[in-house]
């Protein structure tokens, strides 16, 4: 039982922090870009420095849920790791500086999808998270005893 509590709490939460905060400046610098409050060199070089370590943690969680056997979130984090190896294999993972005007509202677009993503696996984390943390405080406590369904039937 404290194994899938130390799994959720210590592996799975502070990841998927990670992840969403690396999104959520991706997605502030494109739009600090947009309205022309930064420069495209530093935009790119900005988001071309969390880009591969993003790719990595994202393919980290979603192999450890599937060898740990959390079907889930395995399932629910493959598509956007799918979607990282074929960028990364095509070499599209980068942010180009010249073109980074021409494909400002596509990156955008798909770096708030990816933010939704990831919030909805920060919700998913927490869920289990309190799954785990109950479950453990449940079978660690006399609360069978005081359980007045099952005194009454006499079981």
């Amino acid at each position: 039982m404290g194994g899938k509590l130390f799994f959720w709490l210590v592996i799975c939460f502070p990841s998927s922090i990670a992840l969403l905060a690396t999104t959520f400046y991706q997605v502030l610098i494109l739009s600090d870009l947009e309205a022309d409050y930064i420069n495209p060199f530093d935009a790119a070089s900005r988001i071309n420095y969390f880009i591969l370590p993003e790719y990595i943690g994202q393919g980290a969680l979603c192999v450890l849920c599937l060898f740990t056997g959390h079907w889930f979130m395995f399932l629910l984090s493959l598509p956007v790791t799918c979607y990282h190896i074929m960028r990364y294999v095509k070499r599209e993972h980068l942010i180009d500086v010249t073109e980074v005007f021409r494909g400002l509202n596509a990156e955008r677009k798909f770096r708030l999808a990816k933010l939704v993503m990831y919030l909805i696996l920060l919700i998913v984390v927490i869920f289990w998270i309190l799954a785990a943390g109950s479950s453990i405080f449940y079978h660690n406590s006399k609360f069978e005893e005081l359980d007045i369904r099952l005194n009454t039937l006499g079981y």
